[in-house]
């Protein structure tokens, strides 16, 4: 297995990895807590936006832990499952990361 550090990316194999810097730390970090007030909101526990889902109940809690990260379709996924759209969800997140840089 070979690394090539390219542009804040890291090949390994077929895989992209993204090198987080401190900026996009804390935008995913208020993602997360959108992510988690939007369960919350929805009134369900971990178990049950993984049974909406079809997933297991650790992919959620990884997910809302930082310990996994999610793409795109993922998110629009969650969303879904949690009654809300992706737009919703990037209009919340704009909101809240705004009334962080303050």
């Amino acid at each position: 297995m070979c690394l090539y550090p390219i542009l804040g990316y890291t090949i390994i194999g077929y895989y992209f990895h993204f090198m987080l810097k401190g900026l996009h730390k804390e935008q995913y970090k208020v993602m997360l807590e959108q992510l988690f007030r939007l369960r919350i909101g929805a009134g369900l526990r971990q178990v049950d936006l993984a049974e909406k889902m079809n997933v297991l109940q650790s992919f959620i809690s990884k997910v809302e832990s930082g310990e996994r990260r999610i793409d795109l379709i993922e998110l629009k996924g969650f969303c879904e499952a949690m009654g809300s759209t992706l737009q919703e969800f990037i209009n919340e997140f704009e909101k809240a990361w705004n009334e962080t840089k303050q």
